[in-house]
């Protein structure tokens, strides 16, 4: 069975041409000309084009954002064979963009993407059981997903594999593998990661205990935005542990990892007068 249809060479050509125009490959960065260009390629049937719409739709790049046409081209993509297309509506399905929600259909499209390889596909089944959304739920399975994406490079898979060492859920408990998977993503930049690798080296699991280490770890996740990250920042600075005890900034800190809702935030600030 032919997956693809037979693809007019222009319909690359067009595709090739909103890709420079929306990374500036050679040409001055043009979200509206790139949707020009990538919209022809996809409306004559390429795969790749339509997904990149989708994707265009998905962020508000060079359109207006709109997740059900978003929802539309990743389809026609997906229907295709597109892995990636694949993935971005198992996306759509799971999060209720542009679709009803339908972690079952989400599910459908996760595992079409993940058995092409799809390293994102990949961590997405495995998210989906290891919290049993659309499928019973089952550890090893997520373990299995989650370890083909984090062996890819997968950032998120990566530290979702660390989270099932250090828990040991679906493999037996091994804090320093857990170290491992949590390092390898937190050096790709990926927030949660970092926090993990911080609360590693704050209470010695895998790799001596050491604060300081704890506290760069806790500090790049915080930079970023996590409200775990600021919450534990925030507590080795009011306390000094590692860095220079700084009640302002801990203070800054964990009320805004409290304004984003983390509990331990918000019961701290309750017993604690700064």
């Amino acid at each position: 069975m032919q997956l693809y249809m037979q693809i007019p060479e222009d319909a690359e050509a067009q595709s090739r041409i909103g890709v420079m125009y929306a990374l500036a490959f050679g040409v001055s960065k043009n979200d509206v000309e790139a949707s020009k260009w990538i919209r022809k390629a996809a409306e004559q049937g390429y795969a790749a084009a339509q997904n990149d719409l989708g994707a265009m739709y998905y962020n508000g790049q060079g359109v207006k954002q709109d997740y059900s046409e978003a929802v539309r081209w990743f389809r026609k993509a997906a229907e295709q064979g597109n892995a990636s297309g694949q993935n971005y509506l198992g996306i759509m399905y799971e999060s209720g963009l542009g679709v009803t929600r339908d972690y079952s259909e989400a599910v459908k499209w996760f595992r079409k993407a993940a058995e092409q390889g799809n390293a994102s596909g990949q961590n997405y089944l495995g998210f989906m059981y290891e919290s049993g959304l659309g499928v019973t739920r089952d550890y090893s399975e997520a373990v299995r997903w989650f370890r083909k994406a984090a062996e890819q490079g997968n950032a998120s898979g990566q530290n979702c594999l660390g989270i099932m060492y250090e828990n040991g859920l679906g493999v037996t408990r091994d804090y320093s593998e857990a170290v491992k998977w949590y390092r390898k993503a937190a050096e790709q930049g990926e927030p949660y990661a970092q926090n993990n690798l911080g609360n590693m080296y704050d209470v010695g699991l895998g790799v001596p205990f050491d604060p300081t280490e704890a506290s760069k770890w806790y500090r790049k996740s915080a930079v970023q935005g996590t409200p775990k990250g600021k919450a534990n920042l925030g507590r080795l600075l009011y306390y000094g542990r590692g860095v220079l005890k700084d009640r302002r900034e801990a203070y800054r800190l964990i009320k805004e990892a409290a304004d984003a809702g983390d509990s331990w935030s918000i019961n701290f600030l309750n017993e604690h007068n700064f």
